[in-house]
C-alpha cells in the first residue's frame, strides 16, 4: 500500500496509489485509488458474464413459469449486479478503465451493495409463502405475513440507504482530501442494524418453524425450510463479511485485499 503525498498546501491524506498507473488527475478522480487497490480486470470481466447468464436464466424462468413477483426481483437483482461489475469494470486499469475515478467507484458501490435487497426480497417473499403452509403461529414474534414483509424489507431498505450514504461520504471525502472515517462510521452503523435484525427474526423463524415440521412429520417441508435458511445464510454472509471489513477502517486489510472481495 502506497501513502499519498499531498501537495503543497492541501491536507495530507493516506491512501492506495498504483506506482504503475499514473493518475490521469480528471475533474471526476480522487488523489487515491478509493477501492484501496487496483481492481483487477479478469475478476470484473468473470462478474459480469456470471450475472449475465444468471440474467438470462431468470429471464427465461420468469418468462417460462410466471413466478412475477419471485423471478422480477431476481431479475432485477442480477440486473443490477451486471451494472455494477459493469463499473467496476471501467475502475480497472488503463485502457479499460480509471481506477481513480470517484463517479466510478461510487455507482460500482451502489449498484453491487443494492442489488442484494431485491433478492432478500425474493427470500421474504418464500418465507410468507411457507408460513402459509406451516400456519400463522410460526411466524416471527406472531406477525402477520404482510407485516413481515413489511419489517424485513424496510430493514433493507433503510439500512442499504444508510451504508449508500456512508460510502458517498467516503467517497466524497477522500476526493476532497479529509478523514473518511465518519462516512466509514455511517456504513458500519447501516451494516450492523441489517445484520442484527434479520439474524433475531431468522432465529425466531426457525425455531418455530422447526417444532411445526417435526410435529407434523413432514420432511419435504423440513428439507424446504433448511434450503430457505442456507440462501439466507449464504446472503448474509456477505453482509459479515462486509461488517468485519468496514469495522477495521478505511484502508484496513479486509478492504484493501481484492481476494476477499472475490472470495
Amino acid at each position: 500500500m502506497s501513502d499519498y503525498h499531498s501537495a503543497p498546501g492541501e491536507a495530507p491524506i493516506e491512501g492506495y496509489v498504483d506506482p504503475a498507473i499514473p493518475n490521469p488527475n480528471g475533474e471526476n478522480d480522487a488523489p487515491i485509488i478509493i477501492y484501496g487497490y487496483t481492481p483487477h480486470e479478469a475478476l470484473a470481466i468473470l462478474a459480469l458474464v456470471l450475472y449475465a447468464l444468471l440474467l438470462i436464466l431468470h429471464l427465461y424462468r420468469l418468462y417460462a413459469h410466471r413466478l412475477y413477483a419471485f423471478s422480477i426481483l431476481l431479475v432485477t437483482t442480477t440486473v443490477f449486479e451486471v451494472v455494477g461489475y459493469a463499473f467496476r469494470l471501467l475502475s480497472s486499469p488503463p485502457p479499460t478503465g480509471d481506477p481513480y475515478s470517484v463517479i466510478n467507484f461510487v455507482i460500482s458501490y451502489f449498484f453491487i451493495v443494492v442489488a442484494p435487497v431485491f433478492l432478500s426480497g425474493g427470500i421474504y417473499t418464500t418465507l410468507t409463502s411457507l408460513i402459509a403452509l406451516l400456519g400463522a403461529p410460526t411466524s416471527p414474534l406472531d406477525l402477520s405475513r404482510k407485516s413481515i414483509i413489511a419489517i424485513f424489507v424496510s430493514a433493507d431498505v433503510v439500512s442499504t440507504i444508510v451504508q449508500v450514504a456512508g460510502a458517498a461520504l467516503i467517497g466524497v471525502s477522500e476526493s476532497h482530501r479529509k478523514n473518511p472515517d465518519t462516512g466509514n462510521d455511517i456504513l458500519l452503523a447501516g451494516l450492523a442494524f441489517q445484520f442484527l435484525l434479520f439474524l433475531t427474526l431468522l432465529s425466531i423463524f426457525i425455531r418455530k418453524t422447526r417444532k411445526s415440521s417435526t410435529s407434523s412429520g413432514e420432511g419435504g417441508m423440513m428439507r424446504f425450510t433448511a434450503a430457505l435458511v442456507l440462501a439466507s445464510l449464504l446472503v448474509y454472509l456477505r453482509t459479515v463479511f462486509r461488517l468485519a471489513e468496514t469495522a477495521q477502517g478505511v484502508g484496513g486489510f479486509a478492504q484493501t485485499h481484492e481476494a476477499l472481495f472475490g472470495g
